[in-house]
């Protein structure tokens, strides 16, 4: 496979780093040289230094042999133009496009087959927003990804210190608790594993498992933590990710927004029905008192200065915000901001680099998402009447070292698997696995 990435930038490297793990052949091209250097000097790819929409850098990147084109600029306007000569020219058959202006996003006719022909574009503030809605939501979640609309959902939370499973082994957690529960990944300070029986928890692991959404609520309450949804939320910064998150919650709780510009004040006060708009400065202490800050359930850091957002976390959490959210683009301050006590942190550049990724991984891959800061990926898959896997049990060791299968979905059917459970044809699988397991992975699919 030949791809081509237009953007050099953050989640342009991101994709890149990811590909060139994979063995795929990869040309980024972007005019800006300092970031083409970095990434020579980190990975094995070719670079080519010249404008997004030169179609003579196409023609050196050899576009009329490329299979995928993604075209992640900061620029719309780029990333579209990128695509048409990638279709008109080259006739690359698939490309995938970051926009942000929803005037272009929301234009179906515009990015449809019969013109641009992208599929699909990513809004990274759209997808941010329902990233941190599904955190409003599950409160006690450090993260959580939905799989097969929504039916079944990974949770991603720290395990506090007067949990029942803390200090408890893996395999004895099901007859504990008395449900059905898969622990896929287990995040423990820089490191990452996928556990196993013998495997003992401990205060402040990160744990990932999937929950059939509907017993989202009875698993938390059995492991100790908190479930309700929140109902008093305030969002430092009313641009685009903020609005969205607005736009969605606020039917559902009761929100303030605390925007600096006077004028995107005007904006969020005309667009939104029910939630309250303030001119301020969201990181002020005396401000966050004053609008009582210690009654919030959720704080959400989203204005576009990663610093502000960590710093505010940490004055939200300490002024008394029963839970902290904060965006943050520069993927290196992700741990950083979770080591400095943050609950939930969440990098648009990474999600929209995650959801590339399912467009590239081998068998029927229906969504894919990268999880503890990219060390691990929790795939879902749907099972080839040819995979080597239909028929077999999982006490079969069907699946290789540092991956396991987390549930079955069969129809209607949610299944939390235990080593008895047949694997059958069309069954969809949401399977955790470290990086270095994946192609293990994909060969049993395909």
């Amino acid at each position: 496979m030949r791809v081509i990435i237009v953007g050099a930038g953050e989640v342009g490297y991101q994709i890149a780093k990811f590909l060139t793990y994979e063995g795929i052949d990869v040309v980024i091209i972007d005019r800006d040289g300092s970031k083409l250097k970095r990434i020579s000097e980190e990975l094995d790819i070719a670079t080519i230094e010249a404008e997004g929409s030169d179609p003579s850098a196409f023609k050196e990147a050899g576009a009329d042999k490329a299979d995928l084109l993604i075209a992640v600029t900061n620029s719309d306007e780029t990333n579209m133009i990128a695509c048409l000569i990638g279709k008109a020219m080259f006739n690359i058959k698939r490309k995938i496009a970051r926009i942000r202006n929803p005037d272009y996003f929301f234009n179906k006719e515009l990015l449809g087959k019969a013109n641009l022909d992208i599929d699909p574009a990513i809004n990274p503030e759209l997808e941010a927003a329902e990233a941190v809605s599904r955190l409003i939501e599950n409160p006690f979640a450090s993260e959580v990804i939905g799989f097969e609309k929504g039916k079944i959902m990974v949770i991603g939370f720290k395990i506090p210190k007067d949990s029942p499973v803390n200090g408890k082994k893996l395999k004895s957690i099901r007859a504990l608790l008395n449900k059905d529960l898969i622990i896929g990944v287990i995040e423990r300070d820089e490191n990452v594993k996928v556990p196993v029986g013998d495997d003992v928890l401990q205060e402040g692991d990160i744990v990932y498992m999937p929950i059939p959404k509907e017993h989202i609520q009875e698993v938390a309450q059995s492991l100790g933590v908190h479930s309700s949804p929140a109902k008093k939320i305030m969002i430092l910064g009313g641009g685009r990710i903020g609005y969205y998150i607005a736009s969605k919650m606020e039917n559902k709780a009761d929100i303030k927004i605390i925007e600096k510009d006077s004028e995107r004040c005007k904006f969020l006060s005309k667009h939104l029905g029910r939630t309250l708009v303030l001119h301020g400065d969201g990181a002020d202490k005396q401000l966050l008192i004053e609008e009582n800050i210690s009654n919030m359930d959720t704080y959400i850091a989203s204005s576009n200065n990663d610093e502000l957002n960590i710093m505010a976390s940490l004055l939200a959490k300490k002024l008394g915000a029963k839970k902290v959210i904060a965006l943050v683009n520069r993927t290196d301050y992700v741990p950083l901001a979770h080591n400095l006590g943050i609950q939930s942190v969440l990098s648009p550049r990474l999600i929209t680099a995650s959801i590339i990724l399912r467009y590239l991984r081998q068998g029927e891959v229906i969504s894919l998402t990268a999880i503890a800061e990219n060390k691990a990926e929790i795939m879902e898959v749907e099972v080839s009447e040819d995979s080597d896997i239909v028929g077999r049990t999982l006490k079969e060791g069907i699946f290789p070292k540092n991956s396991i299968l987390g549930a079955i979905i069969r129809g209607e059917k949610i299944i939390i698997p235990t080593g008895d459970d047949l694997i059958k044809s069309k069954d969809k699988l949401i399977i955790f696995t470290l990086k270095d397991s994946i192609r293990e992975v994909e060969k049993l699919l395909t």
